[in-house]
């Protein structure tokens, strides 16, 4: 049960919220504004990591505990971030084709004297799909406020072929790191929801 804090996602994802409510947690969000350009040469972890932070202080007010979390696709040391339009949509996507890479997950909580933080990796192997069928994808989906350009939520092993690691971090916040980092806040999950 919570203390009473306040409990604040540092969000626009809807899949971050989802995730979150399905665990049973009472939020509300505050979508933080925040230059998401990486740094030169900035490490792809230490990258996840400074925006998670960048995020949570952007909304962070006394009393109130805040989530947040950024994540990226990283194919062979080139981080992939949410595509520009369609076409580059396309051209992430077939840049993943039938081969494996990395979705790293930034989070914080913090309740602005206290922090909490950690990096979750997930590996994501991609079947092979011709460029129509990446069009029609990114037509059916309109992924282009996705990493990499890509979703795991009703895929059903279309383009997804295996995640090894947490399936929530690909999906953008990595429960089971963050549930107990919450509790450590006082920030429990509703006994309705559960």
């Amino acid at each position: 049960m919570s203390t009473g804090t306040a409990f604040v996602l540092a969000s626009g994802s809807p899949r971050r919220r989802l995730l979150l409510s399905a665990a049973g947690f009472d939020f509300s969000v505050a979508i933080p504004e925040v230059d998401e350009t990486p740094l030169e040469a900035e490490d792809p972890a230490e990258m996840v990591l400074r925006l998670s932070l960048a995020k949570a202080l952007a909304v962070n007010s006394r009393g109130t505990v805040v989530l947040a979390a950024d994540t990226i696709v990283v194919r062979d040391g080139t981080v992939l971030g949410k595509p520009t339009d369609s076409d580059d949509a396309v051209s992430m996507l077939q840049s993943l084709q039938g081969r494996a890479h990395s979705v790293l997950t930034g989070w914080t909580v913090t309740n602005g004297s206290l922090e909490q933080f950690g990096v979750v990796e997930s590996r994501v192997e991609f079947a092979t799909r011709t460029r129509e069928e990446l069009i029609g994808y990114v037509e059916r989906t309109d992924p282009l406020d996705k990493a990499g350009a890509y979703a795991l939520q009703g895929d059903e092993g279309w383009l997804v072929t295996e995640v090894r690691g947490s399936r929530a971090n690909v999906m953008g916040l990595p429960l089971a790191e963050i549930v107990p980092a919450l509790a450590g806040f006082g920030i429990e999950r509703s006994t309705a929801n559960r």
